[in-house]
């Protein structure tokens, strides 16, 4: 299959990842974090025996936490498009960061499915042929590894942190598959 350092964007249906979207939810993730965090912290420094110093340690693991949430954001949003449609098959990342994307065809691919893993709702596509996607590299293979282990397959997509809305780009694959493939 070929592949390529990003996915093209002249494809009729392309979806990238949403900045916004995502850094909204690890937001709130840290946010709470943060709460379950502080407020031990809080009761501790307001005790007779603890020290308003103690309060100094809020912040300093909020910051300590926001710098790898960052770093997720940015390798996120950085690696162009995730996933693009076509009439004769799609590109999808192999990477849920950056990496490379892969052609498949619609005649290779098995399966079209949405499955969901904890705050993540993703576009899985299950090739007929397991090999697809072997040989893609040592990280890949990690990562695919990981991915199908949750997933069920090594080719995923975020649609709930997408440009573009779940049922728009499950109507687009439904339309582009045209019934060469199980979708759903």
């Amino acid at each position: 299959m070929p592949t390529a350092k990003r996915i093209p964007e002249d494809q009729p249906f392309v979806v990238r990842p949403s900045l916004r979207k995502r850094a909204l939810t690890l937001g709130l993730v840290t946010l709470v974090i943060g709460l379950v965090i502080a407020c031990p912290i809080g009761l501790a420094a307001s005790s007779e025996g603890g020290g308003a110093g103690l309060l100094f340690i809020i912040p300093v693991v909020m910051v300590v936490f926001a710098v790898p949430v960052g770093l997720q954001l940015w390798l996120v949003s950085s690696g162009g498009p995730v996933l693009a449609v076509g009439p004769a098959g799609l590109w999808i990342k192999t990477r849920p960061t950056r990496g490379q994307a892969i052609w498949l065809p619609w005649e290779v691919v098995e399966r079209v499915y949405l499955r969901r893993w904890g705050l993540e709702k993703m576009l899985c596509v299950k090739p007929r042929d397991p090999r697809v996607g072997s040989g893609l590299g040592a990280f890949t293979a990690l990562d695919s590894g990981m991915q199908q282990a949750f997933f069920g397959t090594g080719f995923t997509a975020t649609v709930n942190h997408a440009d573009r809305s779940e049922d728009e780009i499950m109507r687009a694959v439904v339309g582009y598959a045209a019934g060469r493939c199980r979708v759903g």
